[in-house]
């Protein structure tokens, strides 16, 4: 199976309002993947979507080859929701027992290592912990099912950055010693890059790009030069445009620089790739979102 999760003009809605609208999106299979956009772009309604909790109004989804909410979807999927819930009155040790009792898949041995590994006391209520010892357990949960595809909805936002970091280190390790796909919402790119293999950057329920990290940020560049004097590009596609007092700041993707003193070229990091498309998405500039890139000297 080359995509965990396919949708095709995915749309969700609440009466008039639209919170998912034409989504067409592949995630592939055995890799960790970040989705990332602003508030509002369906993000959380996509992953909600992806296993099960809600119903598409329109369009298409299958997750590992099946409809989210069947039975066998289900069982293969992992989940830890926004602020990582957990049930406050309840023991790290009935939470796994609970999780033992509700999937047939449950790994009891992995969950009682990983917890012993975190430090995480069997008799300490959930409500007790702080909130890294929370987002562990929630991850634990979720990992100990033996999932064939993990999604995470926001799982670090509410934390200290010492927990943050501890967090996306755990995540790290399952992906490297579990044969699961990982799908991660996140505002935080810094994190995202540290994880993920691949990034989609999802704006008002479009894509505007997504790839492995690595390609897309060999093909991209930043370009700064004078305020007013374009560049000459050959064959280049140009992202964002910015303009300030002193200078032009371009974004472009497999750029061809002519020589030019004038102009400066360095690498572009995944936050500039990131806030660049999702400026460009949220422009008002003709086209709207989802328009095509505009292109300098050459064909798109």
């Amino acid at each position: 199976m080359s995509s965990v999760i396919e949708t095709e003009l995915l749309t969700k809605r609440y009466r008039r309002r639209a919170a998912l609208a034409d989504c067409t999106l592949q995630v592939p299979a055995g890799r960790v993947v970040g989705l990332v956009g602003p508030n509002g772009a369906g993000k959380t309604t996509l992953l909600h979507l992806a296993v099960g909790l809600l119903a598409p109004s329109s369009g298409r989804i299958t997750v590992l080859g099946r409809e989210p909410g069947e039975a066998e979807a289900l069982s293969k999927v992992g989940f830890v929701a926004q602020d990582t819930p957990v049930y406050p009155t309840l023991t790290v040790g009935e939470h796994l027992r609970l999780g033992a009792w509700t999937n047939p898949r449950f790994d009891t041995a992995l969950a009682a290592s990983r917890t012993a590994r975190l430090g995480l006391d069997p008799r300490q209520r959930a409500g007790k912990l702080s909130g890294g010892q929370r987002a562990q357990l929630a991850l634990t949960l979720a990992v100990a099912k033996r999932p064939r595809l993990l999604v995470l909805d926001e799982p670090v936002a509410s934390l200290d950055p010492l927990a943050r970091r501890e967090f996306l280190a755990a995540l790290a390790d399952v992906a490297q010693e579990a044969d699961v796909s990982i799908l991660l919402s996140s505002h935080l790119v810094g994190d995202l890059e540290q994880v993920c293999d691949e990034i989609v950057v999802l704006v008002a329920s479009r894509v505007q790009v997504a790839g492995p990290i690595d390609r897309l940020l060999a093909s991209h560049r930043l370009l700064a030069g004078p305020p007013g004097r374009p560049a000459e590009l050959d064959g280049a596609s140009l992202v964002e445009a910015r303009d300030t007092a002193v200078s032009s700041i371009l974004l472009v993707k497999d750029a061809a620089l002519v020589e030019d003193p004038a102009w400066t070229e360095t690498p572009a990091s995944l936050e500039d790739l990131v806030l660049g498309y999702m400026s460009r998405a949220g422009s008002h500039a003709p086209g709207g979102v989802g328009a095509p890139l505009a292109t300098l000297g050459g064909r798109p």
